[in-house]
């Protein structure tokens, strides 16, 4: 019998991609499934931007298929792979009333004027335009700017929404209110999407799964919950802040193996064969302080308010240590006091140094 399962939105097999000497993206492999929406999240430099390039038809890549719906783009120019776009700058014409800005994408591919009006009021509702249709882009805020970029995207219809930090110009309180408007919008649209920010606060609120890059390769890809709890490589959990990293010599004892910490103070992991995996992980939130006596224990160094916690800095031979508290819990530890810490091995995990 046929296999009746439908292809995912997007395939991308064994993509290379270089500018000369330079190795932009080193054999990606990836699959979006249908109203999958999935971050490119990584440092300047690793790749993300030029595999979103690559999707779109801006980058022909050097050696390797792209798959939209199961059919073949390779070659083919942006115009022709039915993807809208969403760019950091918005690229919007500021000559054009907002209307006219929608309405372009649809004039470009021949559509009826009658259709194209009604589909142009119908992504200006959905992004809360409407009343705003007449305006020109220099009469508006960042976020109403925004989601006319975000309006002229979706009135296509595309197959794939690719979005290039597209809220990285807006402040702080409106990106987080257009992260939410625009997770809500894909939802309810059902339309694919592939975003790419170098915020991982943004990657974990908003993507269904994260792809970590670095230099060009995937680092890890997995859904924002699994990611954080089991980081694959010390890299990665440094990169997506996923706890404490702590590089010493490790005693084996018990089955476990502990680090060198002073009296009153443990921290152990259950004992791993892998001769790769050599840093200690350990959760902000996992580390329990007590507060130590004179001379004893760890000094605290250091105390970040974070709102709902607070975070301790510790002072050991193997650096910083963190510890996120409760506010309420985090009053016995003033800077300069001393505390012991210690954390289950359940919620310690040992990860290669790379």
């Amino acid at each position: 019998m046929a296999d009746s399962t439908p292809p995912p939105s997007l395939a991308i097999a064994d993509v290379h991609v270089s500018y000369g000497a330079f190795h932009a993206l080193r054999g990606i492999d990836l699959a979006v499934a249908r109203g999958e929406f999935v971050a490119l999240l990584g440092p300047s430099g690793c790749g993300k931007t030029s595999l979103l390039r690559t999707i779109a038809g801006f980058v022909q890549p050097d050696r390797g298929a792209v798959m939209l719906n199961g059919r073949d783009v390779a070659g083919l120019p942006p115009r022709r792979r039915n993807i809208g776009i969403v760019f950091q700058s918005y690229a919007l014409f500021p000559h054009m009333s907002v209307l006219d800005n929608v309405l372009f994408g649809l004039e470009c591919r021949k559509v009826a004027k009658a259709e194209a009006a009604a589909r142009a009021e119908r992504a200006l509702g959905l992004t809360g335009l409407s009343h705003l249709a007449d305006r020109r882009p220099r009469q508006l805020s960042g976020g109403q700017q925004q989601r006319v970029a975000l309006a002229r995207a979706i009135v296509i219809e595309p197959d794939l929404l690719l979005l290039d930090e597209p809220l990285g110009a807006l402040d702080k309180q409106l990106r987080v209110q257009m992260q939410t408007e625009l997770k809500s919008l894909q939802r309810r649209l059902g339309v694919t999407a592939v975003f790419v920010t170098h915020d991982q606060e943004e990657a974990m609120s908003m993507a269904d799964r994260i792809v970590v890059m670095r230099d060009g390769a995937i680092a890890q890809l997995d859904t924002p919950e699994a990611l954080f709890a089991a980081p694959n490589t010390a890299w990665v959990c440094e990169f997506i802040g996923a706890g404490n990293l702590l590089r010493g010599p490790l005693a084996s004892e018990g089955g476990l193996r502990r680090l060198a910490l002073p009296p009153g103070s443990d921290i152990a992991v259950p004992a791993n064969d892998d001769a790769d995996a050599t840093v200690l992980q350990v959760p902000f939130d996992k580390l329990r302080p007590r507060v130590a006596g004179p001379g004893e224990g760890l000094e605290v160094t250091g105390r970040r308010f974070l709102g709902a916690t607070v975070e301790l800095q510790l002072a050991s031979e193997f650096g910083t240590i963190r510890a996120h508290l409760p506010p309420a819990e985090a009053h016995g530890f003033p800077f300069g006091g001393r505390a012991h810490v210690s954390a289950s091995p359940d919620h310690c995990r040992l990860l290669p140094d790379r």
